[in-house]
């Protein structure tokens, strides 16, 4: 089969559609990735097409990345000041992508790119999405933490049945949000449809869940044809999954580093993090390693001993396995490959899924959490202390990675769509 796999987000969004890819490959598929221009030089030396959407993503436009990792309005930002203004962009990039040179026989899409199912209603084209983290069903029986109102999340536990009232609340605060959406549809002759934010971004056919279940399981308000697949892991660089020679020399020298890390965005709004981090590794003696991208501004002003290595970058499931712990920001690729290391976790989130994913990384056992606002030296100090002194939290680190062994996320996710596949053309 011809596939287009399609979203628009970080590299935490496009990792997992990578590994899909590749596995489909292997198969005897035809992958093709529709996803911002600024992936191309990670993706085509994988031997896979690619085919660019806007809107591209710019990775040294900080500014944009602080406004759409604000806690209280991040989210709306980054749809409507971000997605939203180029959405016919994207549905005609999209729909050149699954219809030139050839019509594609399946789509697969992420949940940011609300064109997808628009292109899908087109072309008749069927379709299944994807998801990474359970916040994306806002089930009101497992609620979510919602960034703007954590306090919600609390009142759940005291409140039977209050989870309906989280799932309304985000439905009434984002009700203008998806007008463009409605719009499209309207000027493409479609009709109003369900609500893009809520229900409409999920496939009638096959929605995959590319999580497992130690993050969240089946609700009976998730959309039908939901499938619990699995992580999808993939975080090479240009198929390139090596530590830099800098940081192996340093891994290998020592006893394991704490990893201090914000992913692939945060990492360009990290303020203090690394000043602090460093500050408190130094603090407690112990080794560290600071993962702080290509942000000139992440660059340490003061002096490190030798204890501590600068890194931009490095593949996590090269260096994780190799840590003591790993301070990070919560989202789910990294909270993936630290589960998959057996590897306990202090979390700092910023907004979106993140602090609904440290909520649940916390009530697993294998984390401790630290509000953005009370990452100061000191306090940081004290939570890694907690968490290194901690057996418990890495003991069950390590039996939840012993469980993901089990689970093979990239088969059961590629097996589904094949079957999807099949499905559609015994139909037609």
């Amino acid at each position: 089969m011809r596939i287009v796999l399609s979203n628009i987000g970080t590299y935490g969004d496009t990792n997992p559609l990578i590994a899909l890819a590749l596995e489909l490959k292997r198969r005897g598929h035809t992958p093709v990735m529709a996803v911002p221009e600024v992936y191309r030089q990670k993706i085509a030396p994988l031997g896979l097409e690619f085919h660019a959407i806007r809107p591209d993503i710019d990775p040294t436009n900080n500014v944009l990345v602080e406004t759409v990792y604000d806690i209280k309005h991040g989210t709306e930002h980054g749809l409507r000041d971000f997605l939203f203004p180029s959405l016919r962009q994207t549905y005609d990039d999209l729909l050149d992508a699954a219809t030139k040179p050839m019509r594609a026989d399946l789509l697969l899409l992420g949940e940011l790119n609300y064109a997808g199912p628009i292109v899908a209603k087109v072309t008749g084209i069927p379709w299944a999405s994807y998801v990474l983290a359970p916040l994306s069903f806002f089930s009101a029986f497992d609620p979510p933490v919602l960034p703007p109102y954590p306090k919600l999340a609390k009142a759940d536990k005291k409140v039977p049945g209050f989870g309906r009232v989280i799932k309304r609340v985000a439905r009434f605060a984002s009700r203008k949000w998806p007008e463009p959406i409605y719009e499209l549809r309207q000027e493409l002759g479609l009709p109003k449809g369900e609500n893009p934010l809520f229900d409409a971004k999920h496939s009638p056919s096959l929605v995959l869940a590319l999580f497992s279940r130690v993050l969240g399981s089946e609700q009976k308000d998730w959309p039908p044809h939901t499938l619990i697949a699995g992580f999808a892991y993939y975080d090479a660089d240009a198929g390139n999954a090596k530590l830099p020679p800098n940081l192996e020399e340093f891994v290998a020298s020592g006893e394991p580093p704490i990893v201090f890390t914000l992913g692939s965005a945060a990492v360009l709004a990290a303020g203090d993090f690394y000043e602090v981090s460093a500050k408190a590794a130094m603090e407690l003696g112990k080794r560290a390693v600071l993962l702080i991208g290509t942000d000139p501004r992440n660059e340490l002003k003061q002096k490190l001993p030798d204890s501590i290595c600068v890194a931009q970058y490095a593949p996590y499931s090269a260096l994780f396995s190799r840590a003591s712990l790993v301070v990070h920001q919560g989202g789910v690729g990294t909270v993936a490959q630290c589960l998959r290391a057996g590897k306990p976790m202090l979390i700092m989130p910023y907004s979106h899924d993140q602090p609904d994913n440290a909520r649940r990384m916390k009530r697993l056992g294998v984390a401790r959490v630290i509000q953005k606002s009370s990452y100061t030296t000191k306090k940081v100090t004290r939570g890694l202390r907690k968490v290194l002194d901690d057996p418990g939290l890495a003991e069950k680190a390590r039996a939840v990675a012993e469980q993901l062994r089990g689970e093979d996320g990239v088969k059961t996710a590629c097996d589904a769509l094949e079957a999807l596949y099949a499905r559609s053309r015994s139909s037609s």
